[in-house]
């Protein structure tokens, strides 16, 4: 797939193979040697995106006469003066700076390009393309940093910012989709749009601000560049200074250390100092204090340069206290083998529940800092002195994997040390093989599933999820029988009623989906779980092509959910049947828009977009 350059294009995906636009005609390949790949963000009419960025195959110039994947930022608001000095700012700079960092750009990737007739110019900057994932999506992925992670991060942007600032630049548009973790590691600061030189002239331009939206006065202007939670009031002011970039990067590691977004963190009502520290336990109170110190309300009080706040950095390790705990660990291991050596314990039983109490501690201690190597052997010494606890170790381990709904391999991790001190709990044996589904670890799943229905056989979430890993694998005839099997030992798990409802859909037997759907929607009032049950419904009536009352269910069900895809992919099809072109079109809208995973609707959606790709042909 490649996509038009034209941001007024009605449809911008071609066939690979395509020269020129099947929609509008524009030429497919830019400046006779890149082609668009992807977009990297949304194709949104959302006005306050005033470009398109994409992946593109750029296949070399004299300058770089290799094939490479890079990146390519189109100006789409191209009668905007100031847009395009901030185009032409960030080519500036990306060619001024070298850092392995920051993205590389040279004088010819920077240059403008016609579209047919000449009627629109479009401005045009490549540069390089960081393989790898941006902070925001990383956070969501894996959930919040370790210190020994923060630290490392920190101390790679601090260094990015120190050429920045040195090459009198500073950024303006920290935060963590501006910054890409690459797989070996090293961090890249990226979107040097909003950069701005520090000079004479510009701070002259600040002195005199009267604090306008566009920091207009006496015949200067500065654009204001906001990002909402990590901007300065000052640069919302559009008094933006080089402190207003530190500002930004510790309010993106407040989110980091937490994993919480900054909209759901309070701020003291008297003084405004972000409350965050309780959210973050595993945050030394040193590098806790660089943090605040760095989000402080005014550029006066946070550090003045890089220098600074790199020396304060290089410290924190020697004041941290889990450095400073490291002997203490070691007295508490020497210790427990000398307690066991000399049968201290046996004649001291006041001190025997302290000392394990205190292990089990330490070890919590250990789990919340990320070292999970020092928190079992806490837990192992403490499991010599009294056996029972492993009970209490199990379920704090449970307890975590539980929490750790954003990052499944680690509550897999999770799963698997719960197991290890209790394995009788049937629970413990269902939540793994469920992450080891998620995870595509098909024997994992399958193995931890029979174990837990060999522990408890009728355990009906066992023959549920059983049931849903061979629905994933596509063994209709084995999902079938354990959901049946799931039903039969309790009539009221509705979840269990809705799959074997879609999948009688699927097997043809149209009657049995109904029969269900009906019982399904007689003993629950979720409206969501109502949604599925009439979608099946509305799927087993059209698939015995009874139109109206196909889309009188598919209505109802998209009324009480209307994000389900397969219910806006069914409706358009029963419209079709109906004659009801207009609003079937819209209908197929959603279908193809809305997040799906069920493999029916990529089907359908396959089927559609074949449609529209043969419909220029046969106007012709």
């Amino acid at each position: 797939m490649v996509y038009c350059i034209n941001p007024f294009c009605s449809q911008r995906e071609n066939p690979e193979d395509a020269v020129h636009c099947l929609a509008c005609g524009n030429p497919l390949l830019i400046n006779g040697h890149i082609r668009l790949l992807r977009p990297l963000r949304s194709l949104t009419e959302d006005p306050y995106t005033y470009t398109d960025i994409f992946e593109v195959e750029d296949t070399g110039t004299s300058l770089h006469p290799e094939t490479q994947r890079r990146v390519m930022k189109i100006l789409k608001w191209i009668n905007e003066p100031k847009l395009v000095e901030l185009l032409r700012r960030e080519s500036i700079i990306l060619q001024t700076l070298d850092h392995p960092g920051i993205p590389k750009s040279n004088r010819e990737d920077y240059f403008t390009f016609a579209l047919n007739g000449n009627l629109l110019v479009m401005h045009c900057l490549v540069m390089q393309k960081f393989e790898g994932e941006d902070l925001k999506q990383w956070i969501k992925k894996y959930g919040r940093i370790s210190q020994n992670i923060a630290l490392d991060w920190l101390l790679q942007l601090v260094n990015i910012l120190d050429l920045v600032h040195r090459n009198e630049y500073f950024h303006r548009d920290i935060k963590p989709d501006n910054i890409i973790h690459q797989p070996d590691g090293k961090i890249a600061l990226i979107d040097f749009g909003g950069a701005r030189e520090i000079s004479r002239t510009f701070l002259a331009k600040l002195s005199t601000n009267g604090g306008t939206s566009t920091g207009s006065s006496m015949g200067y202007e500065i654009t204001a560049v906001r990002s909402a939670y990590y901007s300065p009031l000052e640069q919302i002011h559009g008094q933006a200074v080089p402190q207003s970039d530190f500002y930004a990067l510790g309010r993106t590691f407040v989110h980091l250390v937490t994993g919480i977004s900054l909209a759901n963190i309070k701020s003291d009502e008297k003084t405004g100092k972000l409350l965050w520290r309780d959210k973050a336990p595993h945050i030394d109170k040193f590098f806790a204090d660089l943090i605040d110190d760095l989000i402080a309300p005014f550029p006066g009080q946070r550090p003045q340069n890089t220098q600074i706040i790199l020396q304060r950095l290089r410290k924190i390790p020697y004041q941290s206290k889990i450095y400073k705990l490291i002997n203490y660990r070691a007295f508490l291991f020497s210790a427990s083998i000398l307690l066991i050596a000399i049968g201290f314990v046996v004649n001291c039983k006041i001190a025997l529940p302290l000392l394990v109490n205190s292990l089990i501690a330490q070890g919590e201690k250990s789990e919340a800092a990320n070292d999970s190597q020092s928190a079992q052997k806490f837990f192992d010494s403490a499991i010599k002195f009294n056996p029972q606890v492993k009970a209490n170790i199990s379920k704090f381990y449970f307890d975590k994997a539980s929490r750790s709904t954003k990052n499944v391999r680690e509550g897999k991790k999770y799963f698997e040390l719960s197991l290890k001190y209790n394995n009788q709990d049937v629970d413990n044996y269902n939540n793994l093989a469920f992450a080891c589904q998620l995870l595509n670890e098909f024997e994992c799943a399958s193995t931890n599933y029979k174990k837990a229905l060999e522990l408890k056989p009728d355990n009906w979430e066992g023959h549920y999820g059983l049931g849903t890993f061979y629905d994933d694998q596509g063994k209709k005839d084995l999902a079938e029988q354990q959901y049946e099997l799931a039903i039969k030992n309790n009539n009221q798990a509705i979840p269990v009623i809705n799959n074997l409802s879609r999948l009688k859909v699927l097997k043809g037997d149209y009657n049995a989906a109904i029969a269900l759907a009906l019982q399904g929607l007689q003993k629950t009032k979720e409206a969501k779980l109502q949604a599925a049950l009439y979608k099946n419904l509305g799927w087993a009536k059209f698939e015995q092509k009874k139109y109206t009352e196909a889309k009188e269910y598919l209505e109802k069900a998209e009324e009480l959910d209307a994000q389900r895809a397969d219910t806006h992919c069914l409706l358009a099809q029963v419209q079709e049947a109906l004659g009801d072109n207009d609003n079937s079109w819209l209908s197929w809208e959603a279908c193809l828009l809305l997040e799906a995973k069920q493999p029916e609707v990529f089907l359908w959606r396959g089927n559609v977009l074949q449609r529209i790709r043969l419909k220029p042909d046969s106007q012709q």
